[in-house]
């Protein structure tokens, strides 16, 4: 499956609550911080509702 690497690129401060915990499901707690997930549908959808405070990029494989 793809791996995407997902970047914090604005603060949550001001956000509803809901996500707010998207966020921190993501295990994005912190500005310019990045996780690498797998592409799966759950994470896809997660990614979308938070697009504004996100930048995605695909991981390439060795």
């Amino acid at each position: 499956m793809k791996k995407i690497k997902i970047t914090q690129v604005k603060s949550v401060i001001d956000r509803p609550e809901r996500q707010k915990r998207t966020m921190e499901a993501l295990g994005l707690r912190k500005m310019n911080a990045s996780v690498e997930k797998e592409a799966t549908p759950q994470v896809l959808g997660m990614v979308e509702k938070v697009h504004h405070l996100v930048q995605v990029e695909e991981v390439k494989e060795a």
